[in-house]
């Protein structure tokens, strides 16, 4: 399955390596990730992924593909700024959100809004978000519900 992870672009140490495990979680099972490419919670599921030869998809705000961390294996340029965040979540089957603030809040709302299931690692306590509390977790929750 494709899965959008969502978080921050900026983030602690813990919420990264969180980040890096739900990845290694997502590559394992054989699931690819697609999320907006850049740093933060997006660098480490990649990291984690492709340490699991997993598959990564980064979708871009800004129009240079090689803007890209260096852990995704197909970057898409969109050059569309924040609007890309529709696309980020429009292109998973379910949605893990990891920490974040108000891009991720967007991200979540247009997810929840598609009627795809979200499930939160440390993230945005509202309504519709199924709150796990470890990345083997989250991405367990998420075939669950999916699968």
């Amino acid at each position: 399955m494709r899965v959008s992870v969502i978080g921050g672009s900026t983030v602690d140490d813990a919420t990264y390596e969180a980040a890096v495990e739900v990845g290694r979680e997502l590559g394992r099972r054989g699931h690819t990730v697609i999320c907006g490419g850049l740093g933060g919670v997006m660098e480490a599921v990649c990291r984690g992924a492709r340490e699991e030869g997993g598959h990564t998809i980064g979708i871009l705000s800004g129009s240079d593909p090689t803007a890209a961390n260096e852990y995704v294996e197909t970057a898409l340029a969109t050059g569309l700024g924040n609007a890309r965040n529709v696309l980020v979540v429009m292109n998973g089957t379910g949605v893990i959100a990891i920490d974040g603030h108000y891009g991720t809040l967007s991200e979540i709302a247009h997810a929840l809004d598609f009627g795809k299931p979200v499930c939160g690692l440390n993230t945005h306590d509202i309504e519709g978000i199924e709150s796990v509390e470890s990345p083997e977790r989250v991405v367990s929750r998420l075939e669950q519900i999916v699968l």
